[in-house]
């Protein structure tokens, strides 16, 4: 019996021939394929050591078919999809084209090729891409080599974390802090992303919200709606914070932005800045007030291991 990952394993009654339960090889302890083998069994999503008996067989998932396809029915010959489950896939998972978009978002933000990052998890770069752009539902293993090769987990691929906070992996071991240049601050603050807003309170009290940004000409501006939070930060000195957490790596950085900031109110400019807009508000709603925060404090910090 020599299995590779993405198999079905079969156990079957000795006496009907029925299936009495089957599950996804997601593991392998020999290179040769050969047992025992890590199951996931398909009606209790759970993975346990497997010594298959004379009751048990393997299903071996076809290569070139990819999901979804009835067999012998006919496909490009230049996608490979690799290996795919006959089983269920876990309960609660996303739809299956988050899959795909969080693989292509973390390929982009590790400046990784498609060919390069197919190299990485071993797959064809046709079944790459058919993977990104297509709901598709890849094998635990699929997702543990791509994992692997993007430096994240298969949680952060299937969204597991998305409620959850970053940062909450381990410290590194010999963590070094150290600051950032203005130059180092403006490249991390890129021209848009999300980032906070703190606001000194009518009331006393501070807020801090986050805002989808641009930075055009050195100034950072967000739109927002008059009478919001963020709106209150027109004509105060308000502080501007990005970051980011590689929670694989236990790595990240900071910058911190202050100056002051006020509404654009130049129709010109209005109409410049909303054309030149990457995105619009992820909340919605006419936030059509644009507000400019120049930096006349621009300050960051870095993580990373102390030999880097």
């Amino acid at each position: 019996m020599r299995a590779h990952l993405g198999d079905q394993l079969v156990i079957e009654s000795p006496a009907t021939g029925a299936t009495r339960r089957d599950g996804e090889i997601v593991g392998l302890h020999h290179d040769d394929g050969t047992p025992p083998y890590d199951v996931r069994w398909s009606d209790t999503n759970e993975v346990t050591l497997v010594f298959p008996g004379p009751d048990a067989h393997l299903h071996h998932i076809e290569h070139g078919q990819q999901p979804g396809t009835p067999q012998g029915a006919s496909q490009p010959d230049t996608v490979d999809p690799g290996p795919v489950s006959a089983a269920a896939p876990p309960t609660g998972t996303p739809n299956p084209g988050d899959i795909g978009r969080r693989v292509a978002a973390e390929r982009h933000r590790s400046g990784l090729s498609l060919g390069e990052t197919a190299r990485r998890a071993r797959m064809s770069p046709d079944y790459l891409a058919y993977l990104e752009e297509q709901p598709a539902d890849p094998t635990l293993g699929t997702l543990v080599r791509l994992a692997d090769a993007l430096g994240t987990t298969v949680a952060a691929l299937r969204g597991g974390g998305i409620d959850l906070p970053p940062g909450q992996g381990q410290a590194l071991l010999h963590p070094r802090l150290r600051d950032l240049s203005p130059q180092e601050c403006r490249t991390l603050l890129s021209t848009h992303g999300v980032g906070r807003i703190a606001i000194p309170a009518s009331d006393g009290r501070p807020a801090v919200v986050p805002v989808n940004y641009e930075v055009v000409d050195d100034a950072i501006v967000f739109r927002t709606a008059p009478g919001s939070v963020p709106a209150g930060a027109v004509g105060k000195e308000v502080a501007f914070e990005v970051d980011h957490v590689d929670d694989a790596m236990s790595q990240g950085w900071s910058v911190l932005a202050v100056g002051p900031a006020h509404v654009v109110t130049e129709p010109d400019a209005v109409h410049g800045l909303s054309r030149r807009a990457h995105t619009t508000p992820w909340a919605g709603g006419e936030r059509e007030m644009w507000v400019s925060i120049r930096p006349t404090s621009l300050t960051g910090r870095r993580i990373t291991p102390a030999d880097e």
